[in-house]
């Protein structure tokens, strides 16, 4: 379909939060400080999982590779988000709306798949650890963050494609804090039945997979802590492996929310808040939930603090 009279949009306009200047003002320096928090946090696991030595195992490889995804899934809307709630024009154009969508989609699907990758590395160290070594060396861990890292690339070009080539001939407001697809879907002007269809059928193969792989290496995982018979053993087998069960909770609980049901009846305001909370919350809540829970990354971050300040000394 083409617009008729050359009306195509070429830009939308990104309702936000609120109009209220003095709402404005305090959400910017609350998300600024989440933001923050978020960058400093992952940066943080990054560091000293690259510097310290005892943490250069298969794990923290992958826990590495996931605050990094976080870091780039973040950058890719709050940003653009701050500078709308202390800019009087929140516009974006269509071009960096697409753009915009085609990364949010790339960096949330490629998390989904380091999620699994993260699982099923704790389904080897748990229920075969004999072999843990052998199984996930180091060649193979990497070849499995690459292809996490690259799952991400067919289900963003397939969505953004589809999203951009349909018509938006009329109204280009856009009632969200970034080009999320479920809003961005409700300008189109004309049916899109198709498209949802090949949505749904898009997220089930790249998010509900990994997603099932996460239930399968689970249930192993929990029927082989079960079968121990010591509470101690339980105890720290179940340790090793509850951060990242938080983790997967928060980020699969609140996405499902919107892309399993991407026109239901929840309100705008419900579906920000939903879109808040796995968009900026959650990449800040990672950082503390592995370095609360982790006694090794605690004692890492002291050795790494312990050896800079030891540095600045030296300087005197």
């Amino acid at each position: 379909m083409i617009c008729e009279n050359n009306t195509r949009v070429t830009e939308f306009v990104l309702l936000g939060f609120t109009n209220n200047p003095e709402m404005q003002v305090s959400l910017f320096v609350l998300f600024l400080l989440v933001y923050t928090d978020t960058l400093f946090g992952n940066f943080l696991i990054v560091s000293v999982t690259s510097v310290d030595p005892a943490l250069h195992t298969p794990m923290y490889l992958f826990l590495r590779n996931l605050s990094l995804l976080e870091v780039c899934f973040t950058l890719v809307m709050v940003p653009k988000m701050l500078v709308d709630l202390v800019s009087p024009r929140k516009i974006i154009s269509f071009v960096a709306c697409g753009t915009q969508m085609y990364f949010f989609f790339f960096f949330g699907s490629s998390e989904c798949f380091l999620l699994s990758m993260m699982a099923y590395d704790r389904f080897v160290a748990i229920c075969n650890p004999l072999q843990y070594s052998v199984i996930m060396n180091r060649s193979l861990c990497w070849w499995m963050a690459i292809v996490s890292w690259m799952s991400g690339i067919p289900v963003s070009m397939l969505q953004t494609a589809w999203m951009m080539a349909l018509p938006f001939c009329g109204p280009n407001t856009i009632d969200h804090f970034f080009c999320d697809g479920p809003p961005v879907l409700k300008l189109v002007t004309k049916d899109t039945t198709t498209y949802e269809m090949q949505a749904l059928a898009s997220t089930l193969l790249f998010i509900m997979f990994p997603f099932s792989l996460i239930l399968v290496s689970y249930t192993r995982i929990i029927t082989t802590i079960l079968r121990m018979p010591s509470a101690t053993g339980r105890q720290k087998a179940f340790s090793t492996c509850s951060s990242h069960l938080i983790v997967v909770s928060l980020f699969y609980g609140t996405a499902s929310l919107t892309y399993l049901r991407p026109k239901s009846n929840q309100s705008p305001e419900s579906k920000k808040l939903v879109s808040l909370s796995y968009t900026v919350i959650t990449p800040m809540l990672n950082p503390i939930i592995y370095s609360l829970r982790n006694n090794e990354v605690k004692g890492a971050v002291k050795r790494t603090i312990s050896r800079k300040v030891l540095q600045k000394l030296d300087l005197f």
